[in-house]
C-alpha cells in the first residue's frame, strides 16, 4: 500500500523520523527509505526498531539507522539528533511523529502526569525544530512535520493532556512557520484519524467501535499506517515548494 509517486528530490535527502520504529512512524521510515532517501530514526523501543532496520536493508539503497533515544530527556534528544546529522549530513526533512496515546482520567491526573505527558507529545517538536533549523538555514531550506492529530477536532473524552498537546502541535507549527520561512523552511502539521496500528488494535480496537468510526467516514477503507506515507512524502517534497503553516487532515473524510 505504499505510494507510487517518486519524489526525486528526496532521493539521497537527510531525513530524521521520530518515533520511527513502529506503528506510522516505521511505514514513514520505510516510504522515505524506498524514495532512496538517508533515513535516520529515533525510537525508546529498540526491539521492533532493529527488527525494522534489517528488513528495509535489504531492500533499500541506503539502510535507516536506529538511534535509541528518550524525547523528554532533551540533552539526549540533542546528542541523537547530532548523532543523525554526522551520518547523514545536516537533516533537511524533520518529521516529528512521536506520541503516547495513553488514556486518562480527568480526575487521576497529576502535575506530574501532565508535566510527562507533555514531554513526550508537545515539547519534543519544538526541540527537535530547534536543533536541526541551523542545519536547514544553512543547507538553504527544508522541511519541517509535526504530527498532530484529529482527536482534539472530534472533542476525544479519554485523554485531555494528549488532545491539548495535539492542539498546542498547530499553534507551534504556525509559529514555526512564521519564524522559519524566510530562509525557505516549510513547517506544516498532518493530522491523522484513526489508523489501525498494532498500538491500537491490542489495546482499544473493538470490531463495533471500528465500524462505527469507519462509517462515518467519506471514505469507508479502514485506515492503515501506510495511508499516511504519501501526505508526508509531499509535505516533505519540492512538490509543497510554497505550503507552509497548514494543517492536512488526513482522515477518510470524517464527518
Amino acid at each position: 500500500m505504499m505510494p507510487s509517486a517518486r519524489f526525486p528530490d528526496l532521493e539521497n535527502a537527510s531525513v530524521l523520523i521520530t518515533g520511527g520504529g513502529s506503528g506510522i512512524g516505521a511505514a514513514l521510515t520505510e516510504g522515505f527509505a524506498l524514495q532512496g532517501a538517508k533515513v535516520a530514526f529515533l525510537d525508546i523501543a529498540e526491539a521492533p526498531s532493529k527488527l525494522l532496520v534489517e528488513r528495509l536493508s535489504k531492500a533499500v539503497t541506503h539502510a535507516p539507522v536506529f538511534i535509541k533515544a528518550d524525547l523528554s530527556d532533551i540533552d539526549a534528544l540533542r546528542a541523537a539528533i547530532g548523532s543523525a546529522a554526522a551520518a547523514h549530513g545536516p537533516i533537511t526533512v524533520l518529521i516529528n511523529n512521536a506520541a503516547f496515546d495513553e488514556r486518562h482520567d480527568i480526575a487521576e491526573v497529576t502535575p506530574d502526569y501532565w508535566d510527562q505527558n507533555q514531554a513526550i507529545n508537545l515539547r519534543p517538536h519544538f526541540f527537535t525544530a530547534q536543533a536541526v533549523a541551523d542545519g536547514m538555514i544553512k543547507a538553504g531550506g527544508g522541511s519541517i512535520i509535526n504530527f498532530t492529530s484529529t482527536s482534539f477536532l472530534i472533542n476525544h473524552p479519554e485523554m485531555p493532556s494528549y488532545t491539548a498537546a495535539k492542539a498546542g502541535i498547530v499553534g507551534l507549527t504556525k509559529g514555526l512557520a512564521g519564524r522559519l520561512g524566510p530562509h525557505r523552511i516549510r513547517v506544516n502539521a498532518i493530522a491523522p484519524g484513526w489508523v489501525m496500528t498494532e498500538r491500537q488494535r491490542k489495546l482499544w480496537v473493538t470490531r463495533e467501535a471500528l465500524s462505527a468510526h469507519v462509517a462515518k467516514q467519506c471514505i469507508h477503507d479502514v485506515m492503515q499506517p501506510d495511508d499516511i506515507v504519501g501526505t508526508c512524502l509531499f509535505l516533505a517534497s519540492d512538490a509543497s515548494r510554497m505550503l507552509t503553516a497548514q494543517t492536512l487532515i488526513v482522515d477518510g473524510g470524517f464527518l
